[in-house]
């Protein structure tokens, strides 16, 4: 079957990277050494993704592991911190976006998102309203790299995995995509990504 979609993570693809000094902050407020502090925060994200616990649940719950106990206030500051990092929108993949939705093909954005963020990013980043739907881990209940989520993508966009391009920044979610039959790439940057979609006859 021909390509009928393609489908675009959020963070690092629709959005820039969290700047340098974010984690340096997040680590200050916790009084921990970034190396230590960065080493127990992306191992346990995967249920604050999932919906599962809040933002202060998940920064309490592994803090607690190295003996920090920040008091509640502190907790929402690095919640704050942390979205903030994810707010940075990329012009050229927005433009993209725009570009893959005018050419006729569905537009998805798939990405691991924590409520904190996607309710708040729904009201103010016009990009979220653009996709014919997103797909987001907290509504999905399911986390990249595992199978429901993209299931859930392609039911969503009413296409079969073999009709959707989707370009993530992480191999082991590209990895997942492929395994289903997705036509997935490992996100460089958005003028990469539009001569991969016009290699595959997309006229973008």
């Amino acid at each position: 079957m021909g390509i009928k979609g393609v489908a675009f993570d959020y963070g690092k693809v629709i959005c820039l990277p969290p700047p340098k000094g974010s984690l340096a902050k997040l680590a200050d407020l916790a009084g921990m050494a970034l190396e230590a502090f960065e080493a127990l925060l992306w191992p346990t994200r995967g249920e604050y993704d999932r919906g599962t616990i809040s933002g202060v649940e998940y920064y309490r719950n592994f803090l607690a592991e190295a003996g920090v106990f920040p008091d509640e206030g502190t907790l929402k500051k690095m919640v704050d911190i942390d979205s903030e990092g994810w707010t940075n929108i990329n012009g050229g993949t927005v433009r993209l976006m725009e570009d893959v939705k005018r050419a006729g093909l569905k537009l998805g954005i798939l990405s691991n998102m924590p409520w904190d963020f996607l309710i708040t990013a729904r009201r103010q980043f016009p990009v979220f309203s653009l996709p014919h739907a997103g797909i987001f881990s907290c509504e999905s209940a399911s986390i990249k790299p595992e199978e429901k989520i993209y299931r859930d993508c392609c039911a969503a966009l009413e296409l079969s995995p073999d009709e959707l391009v989707f370009f993530d920044d992480m191999p082991v979610n590209i990895e997942a995509a492929c395994s289903l039959g997705i036509r997935g790439f490992v996100w460089q940057n958005p003028e990469t990504a539009r001569e991969t979609l016009r290699m595959l006859s997309i006229p973008v």
